[in-house]
């Protein structure tokens, strides 16, 4: 587990190969992302926003943005933790995935950005 904290917003993942939803003969890689995103300040903020930049050993470089994570936009009291899972595709198997969620502050509309930490897509064989 990789974790990060911006603005005392601390963002936590865990990733995972996913064997079911790949196809290795025809390069397609599935991993499975586990992340928490726990509010350590002292006021409300509510998740905007995402900006993902996924990179493959391939040389191959995506950028994924959108509002919300996984059709939500959720808000987060002070002390609260909002967790959700997605997933992720490579054409190899090796990669690595970082980005932000934009943020807002309720008390005054002010946006702010999270960092998401950097976390590595392997294929388990590679590690061997």
């Amino acid at each position: 587990m990789v974790k990060i904290s911006t603005h005392k917003i601390e963002v936590s993942v865990r990733c995972e190969y996913y064997p079911k939803h790949s196809v290795p003969k025809e390069s397609h890689y599935f991993f499975v992302y586990y992340i928490s995103i726990q509010n350590n300040s002292e006021f409300a903020v509510k998740l905007l926003k995402r900006h993902w930049d996924i990179f493959d050993s391939n040389g191959e470089k995506r950028v994924v943005e959108g509002e919300g994570v996984v059709g939500e936009t959720p808000e987060l009291l002070p002390g609260e933790t909002f967790t959700y899972n997605s997933g992720c595709n490579l054409l190899s198997e090796i990669g690595y995935m970082e980005g932000y969620y934009t943020m807002v502050k309720l008390i005054d509309n002010t946006e702010f950005k999270a960092e998401i930490p950097r976390f590595e897509l392997i294929v388990p064989a590679k590690l061997n």
